[in-house]
């Protein structure tokens, strides 16, 4: 396992889950994935996340593809695995699981479908943090899964100590600003929307988890090491290159965007898993276009190749 000193900072792709033609979980595709992310720099990365299509599979599925994670990369960066069931008993118990397969930390959701009170939120969040010995960041999206996890809830969860950071995908950058003002650094933040992205870091965010990173890992890299050194002409750069993409994450067909963009850039397949189906139509060639106009004009290769 990685330590935890190195956690929750850097850009985290939230990894695709890679099918056969068949329909079936391809193991060996989904690891070519994750190597090319970690030799291109990526700092850690979301396993089973909505990316992931968590919810598209089953729960031996979801076991062989960490066990693939961890057999890959594991130890090289860390593994966050996606902890996204039905109900409260069932989301512990895989957390436990999860935590014997070897994954580094855990994000997790809200119970899906039902839509809790800040009180029934927090019971949710704190019977799975019992459950494991794991660090775990939860994931609020309000616009994906109807849920906020509002500052009522994230006061009941202080005295929970393997809560330890928020992936924040709330579309209003100001949240950042709220919650760090509220809580100091009880709670890493991490920005978890890729069009509100550099606001985040801007505003005090830890680190990126991103779907898009997934087509162009490099340009994502270089965008956080500008910010880290503080290059915000730079930074501002490649995102303003970037964004027509980012806006794809906030989408609801995220999944299906993305994996049709690393299948342009050679990085995995655009397969999805029903309820899913492949883009088509007038927003597939909407998609494509802007893929592979941003292709053409990437600034990282572009100064790689210079060089």
């Amino acid at each position: 396992m990685v330590s935890g000193s190195s956690m929750w900072t850097g850009v985290y792709p939230a990894a695709t889950t890679q099918f056969a033609a068949d329909g079936s979980v391809d193991i060996d595709a989904t690891q070519r994935g994750l190597v090319a992310l970690v030799e291109d720099g990526v700092d850690g990365l979301i396993l089973l996340g909505t990316c992931g299509e968590n919810n598209s599979l089953d729960v031996d599925e979801k076991h062989a593809v960490l066990r693939a994670g961890v057999e890959a990369v594991g130890g090289r960066v860390p593994l966050v695995c996606g902890v996204s069931e039905f109900t409260t008993r069932r989301a512990a118990a895989f957390a436990k699981e999860v935590e014997d397969i070897g994954v580094d930390a855990l994000m997790l959701l809200p119970a899906m479908v039902y839509v809790p009170t800040p009180n029934e939120l927090a019971t949710h969040f704190r019977t799975v943090a019992e459950a494991t010995g794991l660090p775990i960041m939860l994931y609020n999206n309000p616009p994906a899964y109807r849920v906020s996890v509002d500052f009522n809830t994230l006061e009941l969860l202080e005295p929970v100590k393997n809560i330890v950071a928020v992936k924040e995908s709330a579309p209003d950058p100001r949240r950042f600003t709220d919650v760090i003002n509220r809580f100091g650094d009880r709670y890493i933040v991490m920005a978890g929307l890729d069009d509100v992205a550099l606001e985040g870091m801007l505003l005090g965010a830890s680190g990126w988890v991103s779907g898009l990173t997934s087509a162009f890992p490099q340009e994502s890299v270089a965008l956080i090491a500008a910010v880290d050194r503080g290059d915000w002409e730079e930074a501002r750069r490649i995102y303003r290159w970037f964004m027509p993409l980012l806006h794809l994450d906030a989408e609801h067909d995220l999944v299906q965007s993305i994996k049709l963009a690393e299948e342009i850039m050679g990085r995995g397949s655009e397969r999805v898993r029903l309820p899913r189906l492949p883009l088509e139509g007038a927003r597939r060639a909407e998609v494509i276009a802007m893929v592979e106009k941003c292709a053409a004009t990437r600034p990282v290769l572009k100064e790689a190749v210079a060089a």
